[in-house]
């Protein structure tokens, strides 16, 4: 079920995070305490004829998680882009495979982030694995948003 914000998220136990693309998305998952947050292996098209929403889900079973949390991509004025609806149809297409709540969070910078966290590495190393930090850094926001409320 797709969730309007964080108030109904579940409080306890691992999430998963999520950094959508057509071709790569990057995944995160948590810890059960939330203190940490671990890169996952880039999900990509087409892999076994699977859509990238079940693979998604699959994911999300076989790490046990309470929770999925997309990062949403805007324009720098809050409004949405093509890219954004993508994300979008894909969280509900997740809906389908798995009965678990999803909630979104703006990325805006999110691979900025990434990267830097990344340090100074091969740049064959930031295409393998930037999406999957940036996914980490999705989770850690999206964390630090729900233990506010």
């Amino acid at each position: 079920m797709i969730l309007p914000d964080f108030k109904a998220f579940p409080r306890l136990g691992r999430v998963l995070g999520v950094d959508w693309g057509a071709k790569r998305t990057g995944v995160a998952v948590s810890d059960d305490s939330r203190n940490f947050v671990f890169v996952r292996p880039v999900l990509t098209a087409n892999k076994s004829g699977l859509s990238m929403a079940k693979q998604i889900a699959e994911t999300a079973k076989k790490e046990n998680v309470v929770g999925i949390v997309f990062g949403l991509p805007l324009h720098s004025d809050g409004t949405e882009s093509e890219t954004t609806k993508l994300v979008r149809l894909c969280a509900n297409e997740t809906c389908t495979y798995i009965d678990l709540p999803i909630a979104f969070i703006e990325e805006n910078l999110t691979s900025f982030y990434a990267q830097e966290n990344m340090g100074k590495v091969r740049v064959s190393d930031i295409k393998k694995n930037l999406d999957s930090e940036s996914a980490k850094v999705i989770l850690e926001n999206a964390i630090a948003v729900i233990n506010r409320l």
